[in-house]
């Protein structure tokens, strides 16, 4: 999956019509640097293939007095869609940047529907979190590179860990933490 494919969808969904520095600096406030390999090139990058692709629509120019015309963009029904699988793999990965492209996202999703893909990832930490520790059972063996095990150990410690941090965001969901797509709006 790509991560900035789905961030792009989705700032591009939430502003829409919106442009590049738009969709850059809207990342920036969510500190997106800090935790994905998003750069100002990579977003240009997937505009240009995001509107080549059709899941983009470039919809008109606005002039600018400070430099060049910006190209105004919105989401067509396949970038939804797109937006949409993208959205429920990020919130089921184990890969990091991925689930919290997620979580950055979630919001715009039915409650119910982000606290199942959500077990759902938490019934897939757990597995890794299992596979690993089996594994290390079978440490040192012949051959191999003694911190092998303690590897192993990290790994499955990351894993488990996630499993214990998916079950405290499940728990604020089910107690009506956070506005989600399907709530009434707050008063």
């Amino acid at each position: 999956m790509s991560t900035i494919r789905l961030l792009v969808l989705g700032v591009t969904r939430l502003q829409q019509p919106t442009y590049g520095y738009a969709v850059r600096r809207e990342l920036l406030t969510w500190r997106a640097d800090t935790w994905t390999n998003v750069k100002p090139g990579s977003i240009y990058h997937a505009l240009k293939q995001l509107t080549h692709e059709g899941k983009l629509r470039a919809i008109g120019t606005e002039s600018s007095s400070t430099g060049p015309g910006r190209t105004l963009f919105e989401l067509t029904e396949a970038g939804e869609a797109e937006y949409r699988t993208l959205l429920d793999d990020a919130l089921v990965s184990v890969d990091m940047e991925e689930l919290g492209a997620g979580i950055a996202l979630m919001d715009t999703l039915p409650r119910d529907h982000v606290i199942n893909l959500l077990r759902q990832q938490r019934q897939r930490s757990t597995q890794v979190r299992d596979e690993l520790v089996a594994m290390k059972a079978d440490y040192p063996r012949r051959g191999e590179a003694p911190h092998s095990a303690d590897l192993l150990e990290l790994w499955a410690g990351t894993f488990d860990h996630l499993a214990r941090w998916t079950d405290g965001i499940v728990e604020r969901l089910d107690n009506g933490e956070y506005q989600m797509a399907d709530d009434s709006p707050a008063v």
